[in-house]
């Protein structure tokens, strides 16, 4: 596969140019900026707690990867520099919504839900009078209001988000031949595990890892439950998962995973709620959508994890080779 490779990918935007990733405090500043402006623009139509989004929707973009790595473990390609250029395929549609600042339990510091399935976020979810986000309310939150591939911009960079850490591998009971011990029933037994495999960092704490909307987090950190607005494809149904977790894997915006059937929960997994934004249409899913169930209400992360014990994100990173950084 050549280093300059076109990718048509679900995505929002439009034909319009993007400053570099690397613009350091002036990008900053800029998405001080748009968050500021996205506030006001709220003007009660969002929960205190959430980001009013109001833009633009390209349901199908074409963008020119110019840095792309095979990744043989995870079987993906990660582009790590698109061009500064793009092409909506079809005609945009708006888009205007709430969507949590952080990730759940939409708190600065928290520490990120985890473990948890498509059910149980959106039943969580639920329990605030929110919901989970539609796919492309999320990415429209993370590309934000100038539509690039990362939040920050055309570049990927493993500095301003929590991404690209060495792996930890799951332990197994019985010598490595029995069930993963951070679904064992045994609570010591499964939080000793998952505090062992965590290496995620509080929420809000990554400042440059923020959209132009002012949302923390979207790539990186742990991955999100979200529900697709689009016809199934693999095991999500209606269900998928955005933003990757503290791993090396593609952590886009556009990204999503859908090899996971609803009911998958996992270390890295959480996810963030959106919600509708007063006087302003629902998003209405693509023809052939597979609908959500109901699910009633119920508060599935009641108790906060903590971070004392936790291994921490990688003192190095994957590089753009693959080695050490």
């Amino acid at each position: 596969m050549g280093a300059s490779l076109w990718l048509a990918l679900a995505v929002a935007g439009c034909a319009r140019g993007g400053a570099d990733a690397g613009a350091g405090a002036s990008a900053d500043a800029s998405a001080d900026a748009d968050a500021d402006a996205s506030a006001g623009a709220n003007a009660g139509a969002c929960p205190a707690d959430m980001v009013y989004v109001a833009t633009s929707y390209c349901p199908s973009i074409a963008r020119r990867c110019v840095d792309v790595e095979r990744d043989e473990r995870n079987n993906i390609d990660i582009c790590h520099a698109y061009a500064p250029s793009q092409r909506c395929r079809v005609p945009e549609r708006p888009i205007a919504f709430c969507i949590d600042r952080y990730e759940y339990p939409d708190r600065a510091g928290a520490h990120p839900a985890s473990m948890v399935s498509w059910y149980e976020a959106e039943a969580t979810c639920e329990t605030r009078g929110k919901r989970l986000c539609w796919a492309s309310e999320w990415t429209a939150a993370c590309e934000g209001p100038d539509h690039t591939p990362f939040p920050y911009g055309f570049v990927r960079d493993h500095d301003r988000c929590n991404v690209d850490n060495f792996y930890i591998d799951p332990d197994r009971s019985y010598g490595g031949r029995g069930p993963l011990l951070m679904y064992s029933r045994d609570a010591g037994v499964r939080e000793a595990e998952l505090a062992r495999l965590d290496q995620s960092v509080p929420s809000g704490s990554s400042g440059s890892c923020r959209s132009g909307f002012g949302v923390y987090d979207m790539t990186g950190n742990v991955d999100e439950w979200v529900t697709s607005d689009r016809p199934p494809r693999e095991q999500s149904k209606w269900s998928g998962l955005k933003g990757g977790g503290w791993g090396h894997v593609r952590s886009q915006c556009r990204a999503v995973t859908a090899s996971h059937d609803p009911s998958f929960s996992y270390y890295f997994v959480g996810f963030r709620c959106c919600s509708d934004a007063a006087g302003a249409a629902p998003w209405s899913p693509a023809a052939g959508t597979m609908p959500a169930p109901h699910v009633e209400p119920h508060d599935y992360a009641p108790e906060e994890a903590s971070f004392d014990g936790a291994a921490g994100p990688s003192k190095k990173k994957f590089s753009r080779t693959g080695h050490k950084e």
